[in-house]
């Protein structure tokens, strides 16, 4: 099944719980009334990701001999946070979301004699991300909001220190990027219901040169793409 088509199915059964609690919320007295004006408060989250390299190639890539292709492509991954919010404003929130991410980026690769091989590069993040949250006026038991911020990755399973002689690829540790996102609070008697989509954006170069590794030599630059969908439990 195709990113597309998990993307649209994800968007609807998202958009479908939208409209069905929405028209519950409608009916009902505010709850959590309290809520808006606590200076602080705490929450998990998890959810899955699709992220992908974004590949620059080098000057000589056509005129290497090895490869004819290396094409990037999003594989699938899961998330697990806990989160932490400040409040600013009526408006502003800051959060704090220091989370495990896992991922799976893929690489297809064509060489001369015509040979596809598609491998995966599997990370496993330490991600500590600072975002703004701006928030709307609540309307019954919903609001919307929307989010900018930045990140630190950490990979803790990057290879660019491993000395083995097999690695056809070597991928750096540290990545910092930007993300950008849109959720929606639904407000129970207990807790808080907040499904979210965002995408982030990698800075940094995360190819880490090796002479010895042909691949490494094609790619001039390598930074990280993700589209993420998750749920917040807030309290």
């Amino acid at each position: 099944m195709s990113l597309k088509v998990k993307a649209l199915k994800a968007g609807l059964l998202i958009a479908a719980l939208l409209v069905s609690t929405l028209s519950r919320a409608q009916h009902h007295v505010p709850n959590m009334p309290e809520h808006d004006s606590k200076l602080y408060y705490f929450g998990i989250t998890f959810g899955f990701n699709y992220s992908a390299f974004r590949i620059n190639n080098t000057q000589s890539f056509a005129e290497h001999d090895t490869f004819r292709s290396v094409q990037p492509s999003y594989g699938p991954g899961f998330n697990l946070g806990i989160m932490g919010n400040l409040r600013l404003t009526k408006f502003v929130d800051l959060r704090f979301i220091p989370a495990l991410v896992f991922s799976d980026k893929k690489i297809t690769t064509i060489d001369q004699s015509n040979k596809e091989e598609s491998r995966s590069v599997e990370s496993i993040y330490m991600q500590l991300p600072l975002q703004f949250k701006f928030k709307s006026d609540r309307i019954n038991n919903f609001r919307f909001y929307g989010i900018i911020g930045g990140k630190f990755d950490y990979d803790l399973s990057a290879n660019s220190r491993s000395r083995r002689q097999d690695e056809w690829l070597r991928v750096s540790a540290i990545d910092f990027g930007a993300e950008v996102g849109i959720g929606f609070e639904f407000f129970y008697p207990n807790f808080i219901f907040a499904p979210e989509i965002k995408l982030s954006q990698g800075f940094l170069n995360t190819n880490y040169k090796d002479s010895q590794i042909p691949l490494s030599n094609t790619i001039d630059a390598m930074r990280t793409r993700m589209i993420v969908i998750s749920i917040h439990l807030e309290g």
